[in-house]
């Protein structure tokens, strides 16, 4: 029998592609196990891999070669498990690159079929990694840190669960967690790509936007292959556009197009810039590409928002009757779009409907910032604004704290006679980003001159109530290792500003990095409180509680 791969090496590469397929089209290929046929010679995509080494994200030629390559070997060799738990993250990259969710269900089915061939409680951590990467790709977060847990808990040290771990922590909203997760991958994978563009996300979830820009910028020089700067470059762009710099993210969008074509986040990206620069031509046709592309709804929602800013209400409609059908399109595959759907029928349908939404995915344990803006402003649109400024203010804490978010508190605090508050918060919203939304940005501006500035000699309370006195709604759900890190957190740098200034970067989209960030385990976690409080989906007297049908959960448990 001929030499197979060193099984230390053998696992090396394939941990590449379960740990990040879905944020970068990460795949790899694998060696056949102990009783099967030796592997064949490496084909253009393994030898892309093998010689990048793990984190090499593929192209979709690269990723249609691979997927070929392994469906080949598995029909002669079906209990190969190794080439299914390969095949099934490949099927997963390439869904997430071309935006085809179908890819999805083939994902599923060969990690399921190496599952059986070799259980996880076994051995098999690559088919279990690749099923938590599958559910992140689904939005199931809570599922993806159950794949994740069990393999970190049999063996701690494997890398591979950690980047799968940071993902379903963010998305979970446990960032103290997540910020935990990327201090033990930066320990075992230190300056890799996967471990600066993980890390990117938590420095800026914590609220730390220079240090997340620096690690996205040195992944991008470090990246070795196009797909995988593409990625960086998009990172780049969505970092620059939080700052309110559109016409330095579409220059990330743009070379990222220009690495991978087609690529429909940026597409997207590049048409939310395009509109705050006032090309609205060239928005509407790179929203259509995207939608093409990849046909999701928050693509469709966006779309529909600028027409409707345009005055385009027909097109608008049509868009908005889009999120709905490709909302349901996803739901087939066991994509959940929960939080897409809320946000639209907060703003254009039933308002109710968005709370009970909201608050399904609240008691699943989805507590990110994103669902608490949104839980707040449905509840806010469905006439409960005194719950719904505590989801607000739990949104908006120290760390990442988004214009929409923002102007929504500010909304809610203006409605509430709040006008300290109210005006303190929506002239951040339009300080951090002057272009946050087309539709929602002349309303901002409109409830800032309203407001006016201060009466002479100022309010008693020009800042409102410290948000930690508020009474919140409760975090059953959330990880012991998560509140630990809050606690570390808040110890380690108390007192720290809850904003970063308005100074931005001066990196431009050559890649020239002008700093070093500081280390990812002095990333303070974001504050978090424990207090009780109601359920938001609780309904009150004469409250309808009729919503619109969630899909299934992805199995996996």
């Amino acid at each position: 029998m001929k030499k197979r791969y060193a099984p230390l090496a053998r696992n090396a590469v394939i941990a590449s592609l379960v740990a990040g397929a879905v944020a970068t089209g990460i795949v790899v290929v694998g060696t056949g196990g102990d009783d099967g046929p030796p592997p064949p010679a490496p084909g253009p995509a393994a030898r892309t891999v093998l010689a990048e080494g793990p984190g090499a994200a593929l192209s979709a030629a690269e990723l249609s070669s691979l997927i070929a390559g392994q469906e080949h070997r598995l029909a002669g060799n079906p209990g190969d498990h190794l080439s299914w738990a390969v095949l099934g993250s490949a099927y997963l990259a390439q869904g997430a690159l071309l935006g085809d969710r179908t890819d999805f269900r083939r994902a599923e089915k060969a990690l399921r079929r190496s599952l059986e061939a070799l259980p996880g409680e076994k051995g098999n951590a690559d088919a279990q990694l690749g099923m938590a990467a599958l559910a992140n790709a689904r939005r199931d977060f809570a599922t993806a840190r159950r794949w994740a847990e069990s393999v970190r808990a049999r063996s701690p040290e494997q890398w591979t669960a950690y980047p799968v771990l940071i993902d379903a922590y963010s998305g979970l909203g446990s960032y103290g967690a997540a910020a935990k997760a990327l201090r033990t991958l930066e320990e075992l994978r230190p300056r890799t790509v996967q471990t600066l563009m993980r890390g990117s996300r938590v420095h800026h979830d914590n609220g730390h936007h220079e240090d997340a820009e620096a690690l996205a910028d040195e992944a991008s020089s470090r990246s070795g292959g196009k797909a995988e700067r593409a990625a960086a470059q998009y990172r780049l762009g969505e970092l620059a556009w939080d700052r309110g710099e559109p016409k330095e993210a579409a220059a990330y969008f743009d070379t990222a197009l220009q690495l991978e074509p087609g690529h429909h986040p940026s597409l997207a990206g590049r048409g939310r810039a395009a509109a705050a620069l006032g090309r609205t031509d060239d928005a509407l046709r790179d929203y259509g590409a995207a939608i093409e592309r990849a046909p999701m709804p928050e693509y469709a929602l966006q779309a529909g928002e600028l027409y409707e800013s345009l005055g385009m209400a027909g097109e608008a409609r049509a868009h908005y009757e889009k999120v709905r059908r490709l909302a349901a399109k996803a739901r087939k595959y066991g994509v959940s779009e929960e939080l897409t759907l809320a946000r639209y029928e907060a703003d254009h349908g039933l308002a109710k409907a968005a709370v009970q939404r909201l608050a399904q995915e609240w008691k699943r344990g989805h507590r990110s910032a994103q669902v608490s803006d949104a839980l707040g402003w449905a509840l806010y649109r469905a006439g409960r604004a005194q719950e719904g400024l505590k989801y607000l203010k739990r949104a908006t804490t120290p760390g990442l704290r988004s214009a929409l978010s923002l102007y929504h508190q500010g909304e809610i605090e203006r409605s509430l006679g709040l006008h300290g508050p109210a005006r303190r918060h929506l002239r951040e919203a339009l300080r951090l980003n002057p272009y946050f939304s087309p539709l929602l940005l002349p309303r901002a501006k409109r409830a800032v001159s309203v407001l006016g500035n201060p009466p002479p000699g100022g309010p008693v309370d020009v800042e409102g109530e410290p948000w930690t006195d508020e009474q919140l709604p409760p975090e059953d759900d959330e990880s012991t290792e998560d509140r630990e890190s809050a606690r570390d957190g808040e110890s380690a740098r108390d007192g720290e500003s809850a904003r970063d200034g308005d100074g931005g970067s001066s990196r431009r989209p050559d890649g020239d990095a002008s700093r070093r960030p500081r280390e990812s385990g002095s990333a303070r976690p974001r504050e978090r409180d424990s207090g009780e409080g109601r359920e938001p989906g609780a309904a009150r007297d004469g409250e309808s509680s009729t919503a619109g049908s969630r899909g299934p959960s992805p199995s996996g448990t």
